[in-house]
């Protein structure tokens, strides 16, 4: 009887059930905490100390800024169509999984992928802003500061969201089955 309950016990560690499952929700908590650190490729804690205009500290967030930028930019450019068309794609697919087929997994993954979507785009008009109208010191900060903010009222949202969601899908899974 104890192999079972260890057997039962592991089995539901690693189920499929999206919304009741721990691994699920560590996924989106330490999604969304990477996606609100990380901007355009700048780390929020060299952010931070440019925050204060130091000289060395804001010529790192400068360079780390124009490097990522050229990137971002450049990878936009070469595949900047065929990745609209595959992440459309994508999350056509699992919107229709998730809410036609009514698929669990599908729902959890196009709740989590969808918001996140939108943070890259925000980070790729940064990019392209930046790229087009490059900004210095303090007016580099602030922008940055402001685009974080978006991307964490995006995350939050999301948050929300999808904690409501997933107490409706645990308690209509309950009561009905």
């Amino acid at each position: 009887m104890s192999s079972l309950d260890w057997t039962d016990a592991i089995t539901r560690l690693i189920a499929l059930n999206t919304f009741t499952s721990v691994w699920y929700w560590l996924a989106v908590v330490v999604t969304w905490a990477v996606a609100s650190n990380w901007l355009i490729g700048v780390p929020f804690d060299v952010l931070l100390r440019a925050r204060k205009c130091a000289p060395q500290p804001l010529a790192d967030l400068e360079g780390l800024v124009d490097i990522n930028v050229r990137r971002i930019v450049a990878t936009n450019a070469t595949f900047g169509l065929a990745l609209t068309g595959l992440i459309g794609f994508a999350l056509t697919v699992l919107g229709v999984l998730s809410f036609f087929y009514r698929l669990e997994l599908a729902q959890g993954i196009f709740i989590l992928a969808a918001p996140l979507t939108l943070v890259v785009i925000i980070n790729m008009r940064l990019a392209h802003q930046l790229h087009d109208a490059p900004l210095h010191g303090a007016d580099l900060v602030r922008r940055l500061f402001v685009v974080r903010v978006w991307t964490q009222v995006v995350a939050m949202i999301s948050l929300f969201f999808t904690a409501m969601y997933g107490m409706y899908m645990a308690i209509s899974a309950s009561v009905f089955f």
